[in-house]
């Protein structure tokens, strides 16, 4: 059985994840002076954090909005059980407004994040998405308004419960 791992942040770690998730391009010589340690101590740490996988990324969020694409969806795809997801992965990832895509439990095999320009467009994408013969059904749900955007600055802040003990 594989347990998942966690790394522990202090104090620092979390003013560092905040500060540079409100200010992304503050650098490395700008955080250790608001945070007032030394420029070294900055660097190794936020080393260390992405090492342990913590920050998974440096690059700009991105809103498909302002691109054009105004229509955000939600698809849970079954697919047929004899062939297996990563050929239909590799066909998946080839769509440019295919965002996310997740395997999941259920009735469905998996859920994706789509956007399109119109609804047009979105039936254009759902019927490339359903073209592959692995598609046994697919469901679409259209995204009204984003209530709460992707976060984790709430994970980050809170110091995460102990894990209970096993009994086998």
């Amino acid at each position: 059985m594989t347990t998942a791992s966690h790394v522990s942040l202090d104090r620092l770690d979390r003013d560092l994840i905040d500060l540079f998730a409100a200010e992304p391009r503050i650098g490395v010589l700008g955080a250790s002076r608001r945070l007032r340690v030394a420029r070294g101590t900055v660097q190794a740490r936020l080393d260390r954090l992405e090492r342990a996988g913590v920050v998974t990324g440096w690059g700009p969020d991105v809103s498909p909005r302002a691109l054009g694409y105004g229509v955000t969806a939600f698809v849970t795809i079954k697919i047929a059980q004899d062939s297996g997801r990563e050929s239909l992965i590799g066909y998946l990832v080839a769509i440019p407004e295919l965002l996310e895509c997740w395997t999941i439990t259920g009735s469905r095999d998996l859920w994706c994040r789509i956007v399109a320009r119109d609804n047009d467009d979105l039936q254009r994408v759902i019927d490339t998405i359903v073209q592959e013969e692995q598609v046994v059904r697919s469901s679409t749900r259209m995204g009204l308004s984003e209530a709460i955007p992707y976060r984790t600055g709430p994970l980050v802040a809170t110091e995460p419960p102990p894990v209970a003990a096993r009994r086998w």
